[in-house]
């Protein structure tokens, strides 16, 4: 009755007529907000922790639209970048040709470096670095077939030349956090990704190749594509407390 009312005081008859139902919502109390927070504070959380290096678990199969990469960069756009500069740029590689070219760079530049380290880590008994080798011995077998390359530039053309350590920080600090922004939008989305670095052993090959200006500089290669399920899971990792330290160094 008392809705009823609020309709007809507010409402002329004419829209009235044109109601197919009327739902009455009642006020959220302060416990049951605290919970709905608490909810989306445990998506955001598993968000950050499930957001993991795909490397086997891309379908190699299913096409990424571009709209979707765009909306991924576009979001990546917000992220911290030093002075202001906004000195990023991003090359999406998608042609067959030049996702060939770009794999057998990285190949290269990977040499036996992925064999040799899950060997290594075979031998050490270290079950999960070699779980980790052999996905990315898995990668670099089947980059071409990745549907979708990103790779991440950077401008450099206003660095010192021999530039001190301090410089470098903070040109990849202007860098990373986008491409961690980009990796976390994608996530959101239902693709993975992995930050890779290889290819940089070749970086003029890929440079010619994608036509990349002197002034910039590349920071790594992410394959994208959609995920193979989505039950991912955070990572083994040692105790907080084994890393962090208050006020001074303690081992």
């Amino acid at each position: 009755k008392e809705v009823e009312k609020a309709i007809e005081k507010f409402f002329t008859p004419e829209f009235r007529n044109r109601l197919d139902a009327v739902v009455k919502f009642n006020k959220l109390s302060q416990e049951l907000m605290l919970l709905i927070v608490d909810r989306l504070v445990q998506e955001t959380n598993k968000l950050l922790t499930t957001t993991r290096a795909v490397r086997r678990r891309l379908d190699f199969e299913k096409p990424v639209p571009r709209e979707v990469i765009l909306e991924c960069l576009d979001i990546s756009q917000q992220a911290p970048t030093g002075s202001n500069r906004q000195g990023w740029r991003w090359i999406i590689v998608t042609s067959s040709e030049k996702r060939e070219a770009l794999a057998d760079i990285y190949r290269r530049g990977a040499g036996e470096y992925l064999v040799k380290s899950q060997d290594a880590a075979a031998a050490a008994g270290d079950n999960q670095t070699e779980r980790v080798y052999s996905s990315a011995q898995y990668l670099a077998e089947n980059l071409e077939k990745v549907p979708v390359h990103v790779i991440p530039l950077i401008k450099v053309d206003h660095m010192a030349k021999n530039p001190p350590v301090t410089a470098w920080a903070g040109l990849m600090g202007s860098i990373m956090p986008a491409v961690w922004s980009f990796q976390l939008a994608l996530r959101a989305r239902g693709l993975g990704s992995t930050l890779t670095t290889l290819h940089l052993h070749n970086a003029n090959e890929a440079q010619d190749l994608l036509c990349i200006p002197s002034e910039f500089m590349q920071v790594g290669l992410l394959p994208v594509a959609y995920t193979i399920g989505k039950d991912f899971k955070p990572a083994k990792r040692p105790p907080i407390q084994n890393i962090v330290s208050w006020d001074q160094w303690q081992d």
